[in-house]
């Protein structure tokens, strides 16, 4: 594997902790899971191997990267924007898993012609809303308040207090939930990997549930397929399952060729 580069790209009030392989091959960048860094993505990486352009980064509070006064959905936006600008990328494929997938969808619709093709694993539009959904949400966090310094320092966590965590988690099953119109009115081809088992927090059944949203909205728009369901759940489908995904990116690599190909023939 190409040895990456490090680098730190500032944004706002924070600092964002980025590597890059470099080289002449497709961009692929990495949307990590809320709380997750950019490490849980080693397996999809060495399986595609060095033929890509493989562009991780850490968001805010996560892994390496500083701390905000601004967790939310609309900063993380930003901070995509601001990781592709330094490293100057104009097209790439979006691999997002969880948050991460989501966070994919929204900024597909807004930039489609800067998107190859985006691959989500476990991501659905579907989420715990209103005011009981965000009351065991944060019953949750605030359960996990000694356990969440610990989760940070092995990944799985963020440097945020319990509220700040079920801040971004509320806000993530409200626009989770109310994704489904920004799906079916996507115009890049979609990839979706899913996982069979619940996350923590969830209830028996809820998840597969959720996933269950996507078969009508693939029914109506013809870019968007389940490329793999998987056995893992849904923490573990990235260590677990990383071959399906690394399936997907090559399929929309494929694809985006066959696309090419025809046009030069037309």
């Amino acid at each position: 594997m190409t040895q990456q580069q490090q680098y730190w790209v500032p944004v706002d009030d924070t600092a964002l902790y980025v590597t890059d392989t470099g080289g002449s091959g497709l961009p692929v960048v990495y949307l990590n899971g809320a709380y997750a860094d950019q490490s849980h993505w080693r397996h999809v990486v060495a399986g595609l191997g060095d033929g890509y352009r493989h562009i991780r980064y850490d968001e805010r509070a996560r892994g390496k990267s500083k701390r905000s006064a601004d967790y939310s959905f609309e900063a993380c936006l930003r901070d995509l924007d601001a990781v592709l600008a330094a490293r100057k990328v104009e097209r790439a494929i979006f691999v997002g898993w969880s948050y991460g997938g989501v966070l994919g969808w929204h900024w597909a619709d807004r930039h489609p012609e800067r998107v190859v093709g985006l691959v989500t694993v476990d991501a659905f539009p579907v989420g715990l809303t209103g005011p009981e959904g965000a009351a065991r949400i944060r019953k949750l966090f605030r359960r996990m308040r000694l356990l969440l310094p610990i989760t940070a320092r092995l990944g799985m966590g963020a440097r945020m207090s319990a509220d700040e965590h079920a801040d971004v988690n509320i806000e993530l099953n409200e626009i989770g939930a109310a994704s489904g119109p920004v799906l079916e009115r996507l115009t890049r081809p979609v990839r979706f990997v899913l996982a069979t088992g619940d996350s923590l927090g969830s209830q028996d059944g809820e998840m597969d549930e959720g996933r269950s949203t996507l078969d009508p909205i693939v029914a109506r728009n013809p870019n968007i397929s389940i490329s793999a369901r998987v056995a893992s759940n849904h923490s573990k489908i990235l260590s677990k399952d990383s071959p399906a995904v690394v399936a997907a990116v090559r399929d929309l690599d494929q694809f985006q060729e066959a696309v090419d190909q025809s046009s030069l023939d037309q």
